[in-house]
């Protein structure tokens, strides 16, 4: 009883503490309509290397800034202008991967889906929509979910499973009680709905939260008291 009590105030607190959709953060809002979307696209090309968010947000700022919103806009430039707006952002450890990775995956998304990749919002399952996702240039499953949990209920079959990051995350803060460890994704939305936060920031910050303890979070007393969480405000 006493989790049930306590899951929506702790939710609400990891939201405001940590943050919610990455998208958000860099100011796209994917429910605005198409151009935000391919904007969301790129930037989640970006996360899909093992580097920190605040790298990513600074370089995807960095290409935006140039005139690379998005990864149709990317054909316009050379490979050595790439490297450099990479490099300006910070993300100097995989720059000349990325800059080659960019440059095949626009000349994919050109092809495969006329040079939008908001031409995949009229996949009908979820399957079909991941696979053609996976299908991309350097993109594998972590990338394709990242981009489609923030456009749950904006585009009908985006709705991948539950983040294990995520998962973990919501055992840890006894988020996910007995009745929903079967179908965590729905106890996510439970979670949510509770706490009056949308499940998309939910997800994203139990994926922050995950990140944050890295490979300690057995050693962490969780819940309420996290350690993670500790600068978040009450």
């Amino acid at each position: 009883m006493t989790a049930v009590i306590v899951a929506p105030a702790l939710a609400r607190r990891l939201v405001d503490g940590l943050g919610g959709r990455f998208s958000a953060e860099l100011g796209i809002d994917v429910g605005a309509g198409a151009d935000e979307v391919e904007r969301w696209f790129l930037a989640a090309t970006l996360f899909g290397n093992r580097i920190s968010a605040p790298i990513v947000e600074r370089t995807y700022r960095s290409l935006a800034a140039a005139g690379v919103a998005t990864i149709a806009n990317v054909e316009g430039r050379s490979w050595d202008d790439l490297v450099a707006l990479l490099d300006a952002g910070g993300y100097v450890r995989y720059d000349y991967r990325t800059a080659t990775r960019l440059q095949e995956l626009a000349a994919a998304v050109r092809e495969r889906h006329g040079g939008r990749i908001t031409a995949l919002r009229r996949a009908r399952e979820p399957a079909e929509l991941e696979a053609a996702l996976d299908a991309l240039p350097g993109w594998g499953p972590t990338t394709v979910r990242l981009f489609l949990r923030e456009l749950r209920g904006v585009w009908p079959a985006a709705d991948p499973p539950l983040d294990e990051r995520a998962e973990r995350a919501a055992s840890h803060l006894g988020l996910l009680p007995a009745p929903h460890r079967a179908a965590p994704l729905a106890g996510i939305r439970a979670a949510a709905e509770n706490a009056g936060v949308d499940v998309r920031d939910l997800e994203a910050a139990l994926v922050r939260l995950a990140l944050r303890h890295g490979r300690d979070l057995a050693a962490c007393p969780g819940g309420a008291a996290c350690r993670a969480l500790a600068t978040c405000p009450p």
